[in-house]
């Protein structure tokens, strides 16, 4: 399910990165500069999606998701306060951390 969710911000952040700049820490939301980083995070998102629904590094895809999910829910705390958005991205962080602690399976590709 990590898999999915981030498969679908990424899939969205990629369609329409203008919708997503107003979360982008310290840019305008109207630069190009929120723009790219907004893309950049959507590959992001979408790339740990693929290891995780493909089952390649889960574990490892999902401490990346861990870091992301820091990142993501700091800047909208820090932006905006505890709101339902940053609530909502905390049970993602949740779900990351799970899949993480999750034993039996390799943290590297070693087959």
């Amino acid at each position: 399910m990590l898999g999915f969710v981030f498969a679908w911000f990424g899939f969205h952040e990629l369609w329409q990165p203008h919708l997503w700049t107003g979360y982008v820490p310290f840019l305008s939301p109207t630069s190009s500069l929120a723009v790219a980083a907004v893309l950049i995070h959507g590959w992001v998102l979408l790339l740990l999606a693929t290891a995780l629904l493909f089952g390649i590094v889960p574990r490892l895809a999902a401490a990346l998701g861990v870091l992301v999910m820091i990142e993501v829910v700091l800047s909208l705390t820090l932006s905006g306060g505890l709101n339902d958005i940053a609530t909502r991205d905390i049970g993602v962080l949740g779900l990351a951390l799970a899949v993480l602690a999750q034993p039996g399976r390799d943290l590297l590709l070693t087959r």
